[in-house]
């Protein structure tokens, strides 16, 4: 029986995950719970798993939630430094972050210090500050085993060989609800934005897979997991989402991992890993898929993933500003602030007005993200 913290609770990858703890009762234990300001379904989780510790990003939340669970009430850590005590508390085994956007950053990097396992589905922690969090999971022997199912499948595929083996990561993007459609991006409303042919992710995520935000970010993610320059990850379109990554080797062989897109699958993997067990996702059935496409993705029409490559070459500040300036602007166009379109523009205008400075502190990061995200929101508000 194995301890679990989930932090981002409430959340898709959060409730998933809590559906896996389900699924196993006999090798999971959830210790501790935290959410930014959901308390409602906070307490239902607290009545259902128990657990010890609970965390409320949103201090405010707490008294309604306490007033919602009733009888025998668990710790209650409140704050943002409450979720980062929550997840670097110790006799938990498991810590998974499913928390959206640089707020899981330094609870990442609390759960690492103990030297536990951290299942992570906030890529946005390897794409700021990756060259802090990788050489601390190393020095504290921890684990950092990633939830995202394309990153997922390059480590499954991956075991197949030595990293020398390994000549190219191929990382498979669905193209979003806009991919192959004549659909005038000025024009997009929220509505559409939020429909995705495949997957049933939060809103802001699939934001970020409609301007294809989300593959550059995991380019950048790939690249600090693989230890494995830009110029050796490749993005596909692979509209039908049944082949979730590649991976290329010297020889020539590719491997790729194939299933289902539903996210429980790489949440367990996750959470067993290097085991596998029986798990409540469907069979793939290939001839019922019938046909795999593959092309290559349309720079021109989503810039989002060239700008990605870029600033992961740049280094320094550079991802960390593409990655503020893109969550503020998904906030306004959420907000209906802004058009679908405008998200690039401002991510670009960003970038061009930034000084970038190499080997930042986790002190500069936070404060340039802090920055750049005010100022954007400032502006267009």
């Amino acid at each position: 029986m194995k301890n679990i913290t989930i932090l981002g609770s409430a959340g898709s990858i959060g409730t998933q995950a809590l559906e896996i703890v389900s699924h196993l009762p006999k090798m999971f234990s959830v210790y501790g719970l935290a959410t930014y300001n959901e308390a409602e379904t906070l307490a239902a989780q607290t009545k259902r798993f128990r657990p010890s510790v609970v965390a409320l990003a949103d201090k405010s939340s707490v008294s309604t939630y306490r007033g919602l669970v009733g009888g025998e009430v668990p710790e209650i850590l409140a704050g943002p430094e409450g979720v980062a005590e929550l997840a670097s508390r110790e006799g938990v085994d498991i810590v998974v972050n499913a928390i959206v956007g640089s707020a899981g950053l330094i609870p990442s990097i609390a759960a690492v210090r103990p030297g536990v396992r951290l299942c992570t589905a906030n890529k946005e922690s390897l794409v700021i500050a990756g060259h802090i969090l990788m050489p601390l999971v190393r020095e504290k022997r921890a684990e950092l085993v990633p939830i995202d199912s394309e990153h997922s499948a390059l480590l499954q595929a991956s075991l197949a060989g030595t990293g020398s083996e390994i000549r190219r990561l191929i990382i498979t993007a669905s193209g979003g609800p806009f991919w192959n459609k004549d659909i005038d991006l000025d024009s997009v409303t929220l509505e559409q934005a939020l429909k995705h042919p495949r997957w049933l992710m939060g809103p802001k995520i699939s934001i970020d897979s409609a301007t294809m935000m989300n593959k550059g970010l995991e380019v950048i993610e790939a690249r600090w997991l693989f230890d494995i320059p830009s110029n050796r990850i490749d993005v596909v379109v692979h509209p039908q989402s049944i082949v979730h990554s590649i991976v290329e080797f010297v020889d020539g062989s590719q491997i790729a991992q194939m299933s289902r897109p539903d996210m429980r699958l790489p949440i367990q993997y996750a959470l067993t890993f290097p085991e596998r067990f029986d798990s409540p996702v469907e069979i793939l059935n290939l001839s019922q898929v019938g046909t795999l496409t593959f092309e290559a993705p349309d720079l021109e029409r989503f810039p989002a993933l060239s700008a990605a490559y870029s600033v992961l070459d740049s280094g320094g500040t550079a991802p960390c500003v593409l990655n503020a300036a893109n969550e503020a602007a998904v906030q306004l166009f959420i907000e209906r602030k802004i058009r679908f379109s405008d998200i690039f523009r401002i991510v670009n205008r960003a970038l061009s007005a930034h000084d970038n400075s190499l080997k930042p502190t986790i002190d500069a990061v936070l404060a340039i993200d802090r920055e750049v995200r005010e100022r954007t929101l400032r502006e267009h508000s």
